[in-house]
């Protein structure tokens, strides 16, 4: 999908789900997108939701959400390849058998079924996640 432009569309309040679509090539589709995907509108969306993380885009095997863990990372290994991307704060990722600092920018890659979780996080920590590929990943 190759991405040509994000239109505006008129906005009648200032709700973070009248942004617009996103345009592609592919067949002249129109992908439409609930908001602008910025860290600051992603984590407004986690406000009064039950869980620390939410789905905010998906198209194809590609889905986008924000995750913002409180004090401890509950998380369990998950069936598809995935990408972190961190929007801010500092800890420790452990990754498998690997284990190592990250903070704000970083991107960290887990595969398929792999044990991981974030540890020692500051406060500020929430990342994004992209899960892509087909259940039990990608071969290399």
């Amino acid at each position: 999908m190759r991405v040509l432009g994000f239109v505006p569309q008129p906005q009648p309040t200032q709700s973070m789900f009248s942004y617009g679509h996103l345009l592609s090539t592919k067949n002249d589709q129109v992908y439409k997108i609930k908001m602008r995907l910025t860290p600051a509108n992603a984590l407004e969306s986690l406000k009064g939701h039950e869980k620390p993380f939410k789905e905010l885009f998906s198209h194809g095997s590609l889905n986008v959400e924000i995750y913002q863990p409180e004090g401890v990372d509950l998380q369990e290994p998950h069936s598809r390849d995935e990408l972190y991307v961190v929007v801010s704060g500092s800890g420790t990722f452990i990754n498998g058998e690997s284990k190592g600092p990250f903070e704000a920018g970083d991107v960290l890659f887990v595969p398929a079924g792999v044990v991981h979780r974030f540890e020692d996080f500051t406060d500020d920590f929430a990342t994004w996640v992209f899960f892509y590929g087909p259940e039990g990943g990608e071969q290399a």
